[in-house]
């Protein structure tokens, strides 16, 4: 077997399945943030992806992408029903994201969880070389670290958790509280997308397992287990170069024209999920319109709201009450062929992405908590003309970086609706100098910085990063 000096440890592989015409199916890499942000540097060294294929069953052997071995690991259909939509998306994810719904627990949950994570720390431990880097990804997979330096203690171990980490009170619910700290704790280096998460994680492990941590190091026996805040980005580059191609220049405008030509085209871009106070923006916008604040043929709102995770049944409670608000929205305020809302439930592809963030004049990103939302920094790559205005959410982790953007709590409807037309009516010198210092900031700390500042910091003899030539 082929072993790997660096290994990337996910939920899912960076591919997507494809059938091709002739009924052949095709594996292609996806257009992620993550892979996206690893594949330049990956390229350059013996690399291996462990992740789940999609699908239940047997896993499919599946060749290499751009170089990179894909390691697949199976989930059969209760692997997928109690670990990954029980524990890790119906238990950690609403305690993650402030509570926002409340957290089921189940004990088959957690033992699929155990059961899970036990699956990718032996995969890992197969392909993974002597003192090799391994990388582990988010919360699907916080036994991980644990589990494989029990496995492999040779083994340079990083943890990067993508979503936010909740302040004790919420964490402390957890049954398992102290299993998944433990699990953590497994790594060499513990990365989360902002410093309050780093300094959360630190006052639970003294707490819970009495050890003595600061915001910066933690120790763990004979360890010292550092961790910190690594707020992860996009490609900057890449976004922009497609938003100014001239074919997307075209469809923004055939675009706009589809919209009615209106003054202003308000954006959201999300998936269904109750952390993205989707309700909460629908209920604003409609107030504006109630009071003659804005009026539908001057100003039109497009929300893309992208299904997910649709056998959990929160979520097709949600996705059944946004599409009744937009119903009576476009009810009470649309005309024939003028709707208040124009609602999209498909996926988009990256060029049509490109060609509506350009049309839009202010991007709406209201979540009610997110670990980061890197569409706050596509759309900001995307504004290539230094025009357009972004309504930030304070509870974005975007929001500690895009500081010009229009900053609102989006709990509050009442500094919400504000917001709104605050970034609505703004002097276009104003909306021009605030884009042109997030996009000079966003040039400067992208995808590949992220990267490279994440394995500087968890290689400390920096061999890794002169083999990925970073």
């Amino acid at each position: 077997m082929r072993q790997s000096s660096l290994v990337v440890v996910a939920n899912r592989l960076p591919i997507n399945d494809n059938v091709a015409l002739d009924g052949a199916c095709e594996w292609r890499r996806s257009p992620g943030g993550l892979v996206s942000a690893l594949h330049p540097l990956l390229r350059h060294t013996p690399a291996t992806w462990v992740g789940w294929a999609g699908g239940t069953g047997p896993a499919p052997t599946l060749p290499d992408v751009d170089g990179v071995r894909m390691h697949t690991v199976p989930l059969s259909s209760e692997d997928l029903r109690d670990h990954y939509e029980g524990f890790a998306n119906a238990t950690l994810w609403p305690i993650y994201h402030d509570a926002v719904e409340q957290p089921e627990h189940h004990r088959r949950w957690w033992d699929a969880y155990q059961r899970v994570n036990q699956r990718f720390a032996e995969a890992t431990a197969q392909v993974a070389e002597q003192g090799a880097v391994v990388w582990v990804q988010d919360y699907h997979l916080q036994l991980v670290p644990g589990l494989l330096r029990a496995l492999r203690p040779d083994l340079r171990i990083g943890f990067f958790l993508h979503v936010p980490f909740p302040p004790p009170e919420l964490f402390m619910q957890l049954p398992r509280r102290a299993e998944l700290l433990h699990g953590m704790l497994g790594a060499d280096l513990v990365g989360f997308q902002r410093a309050q998460a780093a300094h959360n994680f630190a006052q639970l492990v003294t707490k819970v397992l009495g050890l003595p941590a600061t915001d910066r190091r933690i120790a763990v026996e004979d360890r010292i287990v550092r961790i910190g805040a690594f707020p992860v980005s996009i490609d900057t580059a890449e976004m922009a170069a497609l938003a100014d191609r001239p074919e997307v220049a075209d469809r923004a405008r055939r675009l706009r024209h589809d919209l009615g030509s209106p003054e202003q085209v308000i954006l959201s871009v999300d998936r269904m999920d109750y952390t993205k106070g989707i309700e909460q923006r629908l209920k604003a916008y409609s107030e504006l319109l109630e009071g003659g604040h804005v009026k539908v043929r001057d100003t039109v709102l497009v929300q893309v709201a992208v299904p997910s995770r649709e056998r959990v049944g929160q979520y097709q409670i949600l996705r059944d009450r946004v599409e009744r608000e937009v119903g009576r929205i476009n009810g009470e305020f649309g005309r024939v062929g003028e709707p208040a809302i124009h609602y999209l439930t498909q996926p988009f592809d990256r060029t049509e992405l490109a060609a509506l963030y350009r049309i839009a004049d202010v991007m709406a990103v209201t979540p009610l908590r997110d670990g980061m939302n890197l569409v706050a920094k596509e759309y900001v790559a995307a504004r290539v003309d230094d025009a357009g205005a972004l309504l930030l959410s304070e509870f974005a982790g975007a929001a500690a970086e895009l500081s010009q953007a229009y900053l609102v709590n989006p709990h509050d409807l009442e500094g919400l609706k504000q917001g709104l037309l605050a970034a609505l009516r703004a002097e276009p010198a104003d909306v021009r100098a605030r884009m042109q210092a997030m996009r000079a900031y966003l040039r400067e700390h992208d995808i590949r910085a992220w990267a490279r500042s994440y394995l500087s910091t968890l290689d400390q003899s920096g061999l890794l990063l002169t083999r990925l030539g970073g």
